[in-house]
């Protein structure tokens, strides 16, 4: 059975590692640096075992030895911004996170495939890549599955249809700056902006960028996790069952949509191997240049980080 490592033990992170269980793709080692946090939840997870059928051992522990031969790891580790901070401190913090994180694969799962979630997502994946030293195709990010989800239910709640029917797609960095592409967001194989005026549909693009504020402000003192930690386990699913599922991700581009050496939001195969090939859209002039500004802001970035 494969083996799976999620980094981090908060909301995100035993969200994953239940989504994961239940799905059975593997026996799972959730660590944390904070010690009992870990045990807990892992345990918690196994006793609802029995009730749900699941079959896999869920292990808690603030011990990164035993992530030792992970096939893949997610990390879900650093802290979420909080009120007064900056984008840059949020960078510092999350950075040095990563680097301790990547550290640690590095010498206990260095055959791993890494899914990086942390935020920023774009910089932090970058980091990621940086300091594993992995093959660029084995390091990727979480966002546009999710990203891509929201503008799918916004859809969905807008036109009064099943959610089963709305296919969307969302590119570019996660955040402020990504970039919806209604022209490539269906229902059942219709064009969305045959169904949606344009004004609704820039209304819930809108919607779709704030999303992760809405419910921010709805918690008050926490952010989502149900919906990131499904998008998490699709992309597993997708490497673990070389299912080559066809999913937006943070990719490392090499020249495609005219960006080269930096990690953003495309559409990609995703199977055994990671991110297997980049898909190349057409878009619109606007949406170029939004793509374009996307890329920029992870430039910056990077620029801020030393490696």
């Amino acid at each position: 059975m494969k083996k799976i490592a999620v980094i981090g033990s908060g909301n995100v992170g035993a969200t994953t590692v239940q989504r994961l269980a239940e799905l059975e793709l593997g026996n799972i080692v959730m660590t944390d640096v904070v010690a009992g946090l870990p045990e807990g939840k892992a345990l918690d997870i196994m006793e609802a075992a029995p009730v749900l059928g699941f079959d896999v051992d869920v292990l808690g522990t603030t011990d990164y030895a035993d992530i030792a031969g992970s096939d893949i790891v997610i990390i879900t580790a650093g802290i979420a911004r909080k009120p007064g901070m900056v984008r840059d401190d949020l960078m510092k913090i999350n950075g040095n996170i990563i680097k301790e994180v990547s550290e640690n694969i590095s010498l206990y799962a260095p055959d791993a495939i890494v899914i990086t979630v942390s935020n920023p997502l774009d910089i932090m994946t970058y980091a990621t890549q940086k300091y594993t030293g992995l093959e660029t195709n084995r390091v990727f990010g979480m966002s546009g599955v999710l990203d891509s989800s929201r503008f799918a239910a916004f859809i969905a709640m807008e036109l009064g249809i099943s959610v089963k029917d709305v296919s969307a797609l969302v590119l570019g960095g996660h955040g402020d700056s990504m970039v919806a592409l209604p022209q490539y967001t269906t229902v059942s194989g219709i064009p969305l902006p045959e169904l949606l005026p344009e004004e609704t549909i820039d209304r819930l693009v809108k919607r779709t960028v704030n999303a992760g504020t809405e419910i921010v402000e709805y918690l008050k003192t926490g952010s989502s996790f149900f919906a990131p930690a499904a998008a998490i386990a699709s992309m597993v699913e997708s490497v673990i069952n070389d299912q080559k599922r066809v999913l937006p991700a943070a990719a490392y581009l090499q020249g495609e949509y005219g960006e080269n050496g930096l990690y953003l939001g495309v559409p990609v195969i995703l199977g055994k191997n990671g991110v297997e090939k980049v898909l190349e859209l057409e878009l619109s002039e606007s949406q170029k240049q939004a793509f374009s500004r996307s890329a920029g802001s992870v430039r910056e970035g990077i620029a801020k980080l030393q490696f």
